[in-house]
């Protein structure tokens, strides 16, 4: 087998996912999110020039260092929102949900820790 079960979805960075219905945790912020990905793909953007321009690579890991921070900060915040909403709503559905959802944040969580 693929490593997916039947409850699972891959989703589009091919990591598998729980179906969820209704919406997001992050849903009531889903503009500041898109706003804080835009500027972090600025930033990237502004990478990808300095290393074409021959800025000196110092300066450089700056600023991915930066960027690492605001993708971190991105990720704290939906890991919030995931807990908040999410395992919280699972939760008050059943046990099992709730148990279910505790166990895909805590691998989220050390996908993260990991990276």
């Amino acid at each position: 087998m693929d490593g997916m079960s039947e409850t699972t979805a891959p989703t589009a960075v091919g990591h598998e996912h729980a179906p969820h219905d209704g919406p997001h945790g992050y849903a009531s912020d889903k503009e500041g999110y898109l706003k804080r990905m835009r500027r972090i793909e600025g930033q990237v953007r502004g990478i990808a020039r300095m290393i074409d321009e021959d800025v000196y690579c110092i300066d450089i890991l700056t600023q991915v260092s930066a960027v690492t921070k605001a993708l971190q900060a991105v990720s704290v915040a939906l890991v919030e929102d995931h807990l908040g909403h999410c395992v919280v709503d699972a939760a008050r559905t059943s046990p099992e949900e709730g148990a279910a959802k505790v166990r895909e944040a805590a691998d989220a969580i050390a996908r993260l820790v990991r990276s």
